[in-house]
């Protein structure tokens, strides 16, 4: 069969289920838009108005249908406007294609030692090679199909990640004869299935304060409901990831296990959980810094540690010298931990030691977490809740109330701010629910042109812009170690930020100002189509608690009364 590559490359799309794409027009990619445009009823371009916001809107869209996203954008700038998402869809495990266009081959600089040769020509393979599972230059249309075979697979076998393919604009013009395509024989995933169910059995037996820790791979996986039976079926004490904190919502019946998030801005109660338990299972846990703090031996400094991830290259970077490291896929380790049972009562004792940890570490409000929990009450059940990078973040972790059924989309590995409105649209394209968007008055302004596109289409997405005039995060940092010289990050240090009602007002977008916490209850989350609401909090906002470098996890700052922390580590 002859056909147009261009036409090829959506109808390979279309045949893996693919139904939305993001995108942004130019010059190398108009044969690939054109042949999108000739397939509406069958798949959707979703055009967004920078490529970063396109990258980033794939990522999302991802998240929440568990499908491979896909976005493209042309080449030079289009394709290093895309490299900040790939790097978020790297780090955090996003299956997503992205399709970059290319000048001529012909015109192309391969040749030659010229710093460019073709108009807007950059060679973006070997920027990304570093952040991708697969990145391939398209050399001639008869490679087409070996490459997308490559690529879905890739993208999705694993550890999931970004892959991108750069087309030629000839290679995409061209009328290929799809008889000709190169191809290779697929490749069987190499799956583990090492028996597990003995060892954890076993060492579940022995242990008197087991505890589960839940990570981001889970929902990498696709497990987040098999989890839950788990959860349901062990009834041991749970913690999570920042990432992984709306797994067992704490209003729903498996909520009572769940302790809170781990590490340096977790919750007290999970870091002492973590440091107070004997076997500690992780399930698609990275244990970063940021999770287990500088000096790893530090945490869960009693247990015994049983690791299951499908990547060996996380498993190799130890946090005892004992740890028991198990590499298979989570689908297979879920299957034999269903297998295990627990005696009804055997961890009394230690849930009403956690019970008690959880009573006496209760967070005394801040301003900024009773806002976002008092949002949280009042967001519509199965709603997506998307945060930015920044204090925003930390404060929905710390104080969103998840319901069952919603999903809350934290950025973690790359922490790019600009990441919650594009990541936003992705989420409601690929769900059709309404979103919660939250942002910093810094993060808001990366991607603040994507208003355009929720308004657009009359996207129900709720934005919700925790706005304290400066940049906090990095300001508390200036507090804490550069004696509170604000440079860059207040407005006496040159950071200002507009009137972001009259912005969103300009955008067509309705919105409101609230300053005081009752006026959250005169917010109509029914309605819709989108809007925005402005938060006034104070210019001096914290996120509390803080791990201060190579403190254990649970001694945060500010740190608790000296003998309430000791009685606590003796329960």
């Amino acid at each position: 069969m002859k056909i147009k590559a261009s036409d090829y490359i959506v109808q390979y799309l279309i045949s893996q289920g693919i139904t939305d794409v993001f995108g942004y027009p130019g010059g190398m990619v108009t044969h690939l838009m054109d042949s999108l445009g000739s397939c509406q009823e069958q798949i959707q371009s979703h055009i967004l108005y920078h490529e970063q916001g396109v990258s980033f809107a794939a990522c999302g869209y991802a998240q929440v249908t568990g499908k491979t996203g896909v976005a493209y954008a042309t080449s030079g700038p289009g394709a290093t406007n895309m490299i900040t998402g790939i790097c978020h869809a790297y780090y955090d495990s996003i299956p997503v294609l992205f399709i970059t266009g290319q000048v001529n081959t012909f015109e192309s600089n391969n040749a030659y030692h010229l710093r460019q040769r073709g108009f807007q020509e950059t060679n973006v393979i070997p920027m990304v090679e570093g952040v991708t599972k697969y990145a391939a230059y398209v050399q001639k249309p008869e490679q087409l199909k070996l490459h997308l075979d490559r690529a879905f697979h890739l993208a999705n076998e694993g550890r999931k990640g970004p892959v991108l393919l750069d087309i030629p604009m000839n290679v995409q013009r061209t009328i290929v004869d799809t008889d000709m395509f190169e191809s290779e024989p697929p490749q069987p995933c190499e799956n583990a299935t090492a028996d597990i169910a003995a060892l954890v059995r076993s060492m579940l037996t022995q242990a008197k304060r087991p505890c589960l820790l839940i990570g981001n791979g889970v929902y990498s996986a696709g497990q987040q409901n098999r989890v839950r039976a788990l959860i349901e079926k062990w009834r041991i004490p749970v913690i999570s990831s920042m990432l992984a904190f709306d797994i067992a919502p704490y209003d729903s019946p498996i909520g009572q296990y769940h302790y809170g998030f781990i590490g340096a801005y977790g919750d007290r109660c999970a870091n002492f959980v973590a440091a107070k338990c004997d076997l500690l299972i992780t399930l698609g846990a990275r244990l970063d810094v940021r999770q287990v703090g500088a000096q790893r031996e530090q945490f869960a400094p009693d247990a015994k540690i049983i690791r299951i991830d499908i990547d060996q290259n996380e498993l190799a970077y130890p946090i005892h010298d004992d740890d028991k490291n198990l590499c298979l896929p989570l689908e297979q380790a879920i299957s034999q931990l269903l297998t295990i049972d627990l005696p009804a009562e055997s961890n009394r004792p230690w849930h009403a030691a956690c019970n008690t940890l959880r009573d006496k570490l209760a967070e005394v409000g801040q301003v900024p977490g009773d806002f976002v929990r008092a949002i949280s009450r009042r967001a519509p059940e199965w709603s997506i809740v998307t945060a930015d990078v920044g204090q925003n973040e930390v404060w929905i972790a710390q104080s969103f109330i998840p319901k069952e059924g919603q999903r809350i989309l934290i950025p973690g590995g790359h922490a790019a701010m600009g990441c919650s409105l594009p990541t936003a649209i992705g989420a409601y394209i690929g769900s059709r629910k309404p979103v919660l968007c939250f942002s910093g008055d810094g993060g808001i302004q990366m991607n603040i042109q994507e208003l355009q596109t929720i308004v657009r289409e009359n996207m129900p997405v709720k934005i919700i812009i925790l706005n304290n005039h400066s940049l906090g995060m990095i300001r508390h940092f200036q507090e804490m170690y550069f004696h509170c010289n604000y440079v860059q990050t207040t407005p006496k240090g040159g950071y200002t930020v507009p009137d972001f009602c009259a912005v969103a007002t300009a955008y067509g977008i309705r919105s409101r100002k609230i300053q005081f916490l009752a006026e959250v209850e005169q917010i109509a989350f029914g309605e819709d189509g989108p809007e925005c609401i402005e938060v006034l909090l104070p210019d001096e906002t914290y996120v509390t608690p803080k791990l201060v470098f190579g403190q254990p996890n649970q001694d945060q700052d500010p740190p608790i009364d000296r003998a309430l922390y000791q009685e606590l580590m003796e329960l």
